[in-house]
């Protein structure tokens, strides 16, 4: 990294700790020098996000509200890792919680961070092959999830036109794009 962009962490302190993260207010001294500046930070478990595709190219697909925009917004299945748990175990808990899908084969197409300004966490991103379904979601008690099964067809569709517009699900598609 660029030395001369680097600025230099000088102490933090917990503001909250809530469920699904805390918040921190980190001091960082600017590059040049001088006064240390209060930046806020919120330390994020990783997540993950799972294309599953069944072996008839269809994609088990959760419509979910977010309580942040307060809509419902259509997503592949993902969430937290928890604490100590690899991507791929968290992918493969949170496909079958979600969904009640299991999948005959899996691999890491790569990751990102979701919001860098802000937040500590990656967002890795798993494709799950040869997905079918094996019994019923096992859900958070606050998910209330509505389960899609769309062919690839329609998926690239809702993403050109807007039906699905979550950016972790479009970085998502674009790992899986790029791994061909």
């Amino acid at each position: 990294m660029d030395s001369k962009i680097t600025w230099r962490r000088s102490g933090a302190r917990r503001l909250q700790s809530c469920k699904i993260f805390d918040l921190d207010e980190v001091r960082f001294e600017p590059p040049e020098g001088g006064e240390a500046r209060p930046f806020y930070v919120l330390e994020v478990p990783d997540w993950i996000n799972v294309i599953a595709i069944t072996d008839e190219g269809k994609l088990p697909l959760v419509k979910q509200y977010r309580f942040g925009i307060e809509v419902n917004t259509v997503e592949i299945p993902g969430g937290m890792c928890d604490s100590g748990e690899e991507p791929l175990v968290a992918a493969m808990r949170e496909l079958r919680e979600e969904t009640g899908y299991e999948a005959a084969r899996w691999s890491e197409l790569g990751w990102v961070y979701p919001n860098p300004p802000v937040q500590t966490n990656r967002c890795y991103t798993v494709l799950a092959e040869g997905a079918r379904r094996v019994g019923e979601p096992q859900l958070d008690p606050n998910e209330r999830i509505e389960q899609l099964l769309w062919p690839m067809e329609e998926v690239q569709s809702a993403l050109a036109d807007g039906r699905i517009n979550h950016a972790l699900v479009l970085a998502a598609f674009q790992l899986y794009r790029s791994r061909s």
